[in-house]
């Protein structure tokens, strides 16, 4: 998730070296869809363009709110978390850009939301597919790590033209308390704490502030495997005391006030909410 609010300005060394990567024509040509549909909403351009697999319609509603005058693109965006905090953001008055994989799955999204009056346009966007993987570890790897750097390195033209910017990651409680099974995907998300505080650094001087949520269990398809196995459940609540399963909209708020101006002085937080506290 990104939040963008005039100057000129190169990405440092470090991470220019982090986002050097070949990528197959399909994920270039989704990116590019992705990013001139940013440079769109950001000038308030809320109408089809020829060539985006976007819809870009506008409720036409003067939006107000603490994100007021913000544009947020949110990936993953049209099911459990991802979904929660698009229409979080959107409520509280940020122009939202959601995105995944299938156009299909886009559509729906973009038309529950400004259904309820919210301005959304949607655009697919799947910067974790490339051709010919060979192992999993591979393409876990470059969904949950690879793929965020690099749609982070486009998009930082457009959040320094703003002159400021909030970027919240996404982990997973796997980073802290990993699961066996899951070994490659509990590494990947690892890295993702390391990402955030590496960036966080690099960015600060741009105005662009950089901070991870990492949720626990919530109650998601992805993590159905997890709450609706009955044994490890109960197992899991009772070591952690926990009283209840979090819900997607658990996340959401805590990322609409982590794009706000009240969080300006929150920076290179990996924050977890789980209902426990992982690092007791």
């Amino acid at each position: 998730m990104l939040c963008a609010e005039k100057k000129h300005g190169w990405i440092s060394t470090p991470v220019k070296f982090l986002f050097r990567a070949k990528f197959s024509r399909k994920q270039k040509k989704a990116l590019a869809s992705m990013f001139q549909a940013v440079a769109y909403v950001s000038r308030g351009l809320f109408r089809s363009y020829a060539g985006l697999s976007v819809r870009m319609n506008s409720t036409g509603i003067d939006q107000k709110g603490v994100l007021a005058n913000r544009v947020a693109v949110v990936t993953g965006a049209t099911d459990g978390i991802g979904f929660a905090i698009a229409r979080r953001l959107a409520q509280d008055g940020a122009h939202v850009v959601v995105s995944s994989r299938k156009q299909h799955n886009v559509d729906r999204a973009v038309a529950a939301l400004q259904g309820e009056g919210l301005s959304v346009t949607g655009t697919v966007c799947h910067v974790g597919k490339a051709e010919d993987r060979e192992r999993l570890v591979a393409t876990i790897l470059d969904v949950n790590v690879k793929s965020p750097a690099l749609l982070l390195s486009q998009l930082l033209p457009h959040m320094e033209n703003r002159g400021m910017g909030a970027v919240i990651l996404v982990s997973s409680i796997a980073a802290y308390i990993p699961h066996v099974e899951l070994g490659p995907y509990n590494v990947s998300k690892t890295a993702l704490l390391g990402l955030t505080r590496t960036l966080s650094l690099e960015l600060a001087p741009k105005g662009i502030r950089v901070n991870c949520l990492v949720p626990g269990i919530i109650k998601t398809n992805f993590s159905k495997v997890l709450h609706m196995n009955e044994v490890f459940w109960n197992n899991f609540k009772e070591k952690y005391h926990l009283q209840r399963l979090g819900q997607p909209e658990d996340c959401a708020g805590l990322v609409s006030f982590l794009c706000s101006p009240d969080a300006s002085y929150i920076n290179g937080e990996n924050i977890v909410v789980a209902g426990f506290s992982p690092q007791l």
